[in-house]
């Protein structure tokens, strides 16, 4: 049986950072920009929330393989590539291996400070040893899912992106995981747990990564701010008689943790357990600073 919800008004902010990566590295920030390594090759991207002097010398900004260079328009601008690389290249983190690209959005095929993520959605699987079901919603690239297909869990993965989605199983061949039982689904989130509920699915654990804004395979609108609490209601009926963990994540978008918390504490109202709330971040080699790159909220069933 449940315990009761344990109402916390004012919960304890948690500052999360992944300290498993070999190859990805936060070389330095500073002056708006960040400096990072992903597997052989350097980038300088922008970082707004770097509003501090880099701790190295401009002559190692300099040596970068390429630099994206922003325009006014929100994710617009372009590379500049200083030196040659390849145009796809495999990274790894404990034993998952995925495809990394400088894409034309800045992005770079994954966000590492999702590992802590990983790790522990891999841990809530295998400590429940039973038959787990798992729901990715906004999938991307699918490392979150590899995590999970990875620690035993059968994965539903459900992204707009076709690309996305044509990564997301590249990368499970690379990861070995062939096998394991995953479904790669384009679609539109919304219109897709609708038609779950319909069909009566459920699952035991919720991973989520909606964007600030994004339009679905047919053009459909997500607009975070709007959109976010029907799909929480919504996903509150795919939640199996022994639901394991949520995970919720957002980038981008100007709120505090509190606000998905207390969004999120809305949705499992009555199942007990436990939630936690706070920023991932990303620890810089350099200084020894931590670099925020978004803002989470999970929760996890008594144990």
């Amino acid at each position: 049986m449940n315990r009761p919800p344990k109402i916390q008004t004012q919960p304890t902010l948690l500052l999360l950072s992944a300290s498993g990566w070999k190859d990805y590295e936060l070389l330095d920030s500073g002056a708006g920009k960040k400096l990072e390594r992903y597997g052989p090759y350097t980038f300088v991207r922008p970082e707004a929330q770097a509003v501090w002097r880099p701790a190295l010398p401009e002559e190692r900004w300099q040596t970068a393989h390429a630099v994206f260079n922003p325009t006014s328009e929100e994710s617009g601008g372009r590379w500049q590539f200083r030196k040659q690389i390849e145009t796809t290249w495999v990274m790894q983190y404990k034993g998952l291996k995925f495809q990394a690209h400088a894409a034309a959005s800045r992005h770079m095929g994954v966000f590492p400070e999702q590992a802590v993520h990983w790790d522990w959605i891999g841990e809530r699987i295998r400590q429940a040893n039973r038959p787990v079901k798992v729901l990715n919603l906004f999938g991307y690239t699918g490392l979150a899912t590899l995590a999970a297909a990875e620690a035993g869990a059968h994965v539903t993965h459900v992204d707009a992106s076709k690309k996305a989605i044509g990564i997301g199983r590249q990368n499970q061949l690379l990861s070995g995981l062939q096998d394991r039982p995953v479904r790669w689904l384009v679609d539109d989130v919304y219109k897709f747990v609708r038609r779950e509920v319909r069909r009566g699915s459920h699952y035991d654990g919720l991973i989520l990564d909606p964007p600030k804004f994004g339009r679905g395979p047919e053009g459909q609108v997500w607009e975070f701010f709007e959109s976010l609490p029907n799909l929480l209601e919504v996903c509150r009926s795919l939640l199996s008689r022994q639901p394991l963990f949520i995970v919720l994540t957002a980038y981008a978008i100007r709120a505090s943790a509190l606000s998905i918390y207390y969004a999120l504490q809305e949705m499992v109202s009555g199942l007990g357990g436990e939630l936690e709330t706070g920023e991932l971040a990303i620890h810089e080699r350099s200084a020894g600073r931590y670099l925020s790159t978004a803002i989470f909220t999970r929760w996890s069933a008594q144990e």
